[in-house]
Order: C-alpha cells, then structure tokens, then sequence
C-alpha cells in the first residue's frame, strides 16, 4: 500500500506535538510543586537564575525547564532581555491556584495513568475492573486540584443559581448530602457559602473520607461531617438537597445510585447531577475535549464501573440523553440541563 507523503508528514507531526505534550506533563507538576510558574506569573520578566534564586532550585535546571515550557507556549520569552514571563492567561491556567480554568491538577492525575498502566492492559486482556481505590494515588490528589477550582469559580455562583429554589433553602438552612465527595472540595465550599445549612458528604473510598475530614477541620467548619458509604445505601431521608459531582457516571449501578437519592430526598427535594460535558454521538464528541475525556474514562471511568456490582459502564462521554434515561429509570419524573460549562453538564432531577 502505497504511503501519501502528505499525510504521513501531517500524522508525524501531530505525534510529535504529542511527545512533547507527554514529556512535559512531569515538567508541570514540577514547577506546580516548587512554584515556579506561581513566582514567574507574579514577578513579571524574569531570567533563569532570577527564578531559581527566589524558589530556592537549581538554576541549570530552571534554565532547561523555562525552556521547554516557552517551547510549550506555556510561558513567554523576551528575546531582547533574555528574560522569561508569563501573559495573565498564562498565569490564569498554570499561576494562579485560585483561577477556574487553573489546570495543573490534571497532570497529577494522569502521571497516575501511567503508573497504572499494567492494571489497566490487564483489564483489556481479562475484562475485569479496576477499583478506584486501588489507583496510584496521584489520582486522589490530581483530581481534587484539577475539579476544586472550577468549583470553586462556579458552584456558588452559578451553578447552584441555576436550579430552581435550591439557594433560598440554602440560606435558610437545609440538609443536604454530596455523593462521592472524594476528598470534599465540593462539599466545603457549599458548606462555607451557606452556614445555617448542614452538609454529609459520602464516599465509598475510606482514603478519600478521611482527607475530607482532614479538610474540613483545617477550614474550621462546624456544619459538615462525612461517612463511607456508597451511592446505593448512603444514610438519612428528607434530605432538600442531593449533589453528584462529575461521579455518577463511574458508578455501577448508576440507576440504582439514583432511585437511593430519589427516596432520600424530600417530595420537593433537589438532585443535582455534574457530569463531564459530553454530546450523544461519538461524531460530536470527536475534539479536544472529548478526546481528553475518552482517555480518562477508558483508564478512569469505565474500569472503575466495571469494578461494582452490575458495572454500567456509562463512561466519562455518556452524553445528556443517556444520563437522562438512567435519572428517569431511577425515579425521577422532572429532568432538566440547567446548565454548561465547556467542561461540564450540569443536570437538575426532581421526584
């Protein structure tokens, strides 16, 4: 078969963007870690031994790592001066931890990847799962940096806008549960925002609660408190408010999880469901971050469910239609999108 040069140059060159794009993923977290790119976004131009001598690192090293992340785009260099420095959309995404769109989380996340990599071949070969607890645990860190500050750019001040009624309860005090709280950064900031309700978050993940609690303590909040449990038998009834938080999809049992939270609401009660954004085709979600998302489910999400009890596999892309047929199996009879964000579907269910 006869190669179209073409082609294979524009393929060649995709790969090798890709190999520059993996290599650096470890150059990220390193300079998340030190604060390179924290010092750098605040200092404005700054030369390699300028940096090193105010994050307290080797300069040869700083050296190479500005280099690569210029090469990257993810800073900029000044050829007059010699000198390094990051754009306030830089900065957004890499310097500034409190930014929605601040990013270096998920490169926590996915170094887990690839140390889990032979679980997951072995999952190939067998069809077996693969428990989230049982990742490296990069993955627990990674995800609560990579989802906490678009949390926390969000939730308060839209998200929980969007639904109907559900921040008048709030103000004035409800009980509310957050299913699959991970390490609570959900939970803590609604629990900050709204003092006169009360907060249980759930996790089937005994690592993952006892960071929660850790957490919460640290934040001096007295309206909180958490408990292993999974999705299908968390404790308590009339609860007003029941949150998911880009989880439901690595659920088993995922209708089940949902006919639980229907009968533990109250008959007025709220779901809210935050799911990552997807569309319902394949089609439609060939781009960026579709692709981002399908590389995660394949290593995250669908062994993770797999892993549980009747493993629905629903995958990190399964798209509002089908998220809306598992909500209507599980009980629920009023189902609305209330709103998107580029990364995530937020879903409101109501009994």
């Amino acid at each position: 078969m006869e190669l179209n040069e073409g082609k294979l140059n524009d393929l060649l060159g995709k790969v090798v963007v890709e190999m520059g794009a993996a290599a650096n993923g470890p150059l990220i977290t390193i300079g998340d870690k030190l604060g390179l790119y924290e010092v750098l976004s605040k200092s404005g131009h700054m030369s390699s031994n300028e940096l090193a001598t105010k994050t307290n690192t080797a300069e040869r090293y700083v050296r190479e790592w500005l280099s690569a992340q210029a090469a990257s785009g993810y800073v900029e260099y000044d050829t007059k001066d010699q000198k390094f420095f990051m754009t306030p959309e830089q900065s957004a995404v890499f310097g500034d931890r409190k930014s929605p769109v601040f990013m270096t989380g998920a490169f926590y996340a996915i170094s887990s990847l690839y140390h889990d990599e032979p679980k997951i071949e072995n999952a190939f070969k067998t069809g077996e799962g693969v428990s989230w607890g049982d990742h490296n645990t990069c993955l627990f860190c990674g995800t609560e940096k990579f989802f906490s500050p678009s949390y926390a750019g969000n939730l308060i001040s839209s998200w929980l806008p969007a639904l109907d009624g559900v921040v008048a309860k709030l103000q004035k005090g409800a009980k509310v549960a957050d299913i699959g709280c991970g390490h609570a950064a959900s939970t803590i900031i609604m629990a900050k925002a709204f003092p006169n309700s009360s907060f249980i978050g759930f996790d089937f993940h005994e690592a993952s609660i006892e960071q929660a609690k850790l957490r919460a303590k640290d934040a001096g909040l007295t309206n909180v408190s958490f408990a292993v449990a999974t999705a299908k038998d968390f404790p308590g009834n009339d609860y007003d408010f029941i949150a998911y938080f880009d989880c439901l999809h690595d659920m088993g049992d995922p209708v089940g999880a949902c006919s639980h939270t229907k009968n533990a609401l109250k008959p007025d009660g709220t779901c809210m469901i935050v799911e990552p954004f997807s569309n319902d085709s394949l089609e439609e979600n060939l781009n960026p971050v579709g692709r981002a998302f399908y590389a995660f489910s394949t290593m995250l999400c669908i062994p993770c469910s797999i892993n549980q009890e009747v493993g629905l596999a629903l995958g990190a892309q399964a798209g509002e239609k089908r998220l809306k047929k598992v909500i209507s199996e599980g009980g629920f009879t009023k189902f609305k999108r209330a709103m998107e964000t580029p990364f995530n579907l937020i879903l409101e269910a109501r009994p």
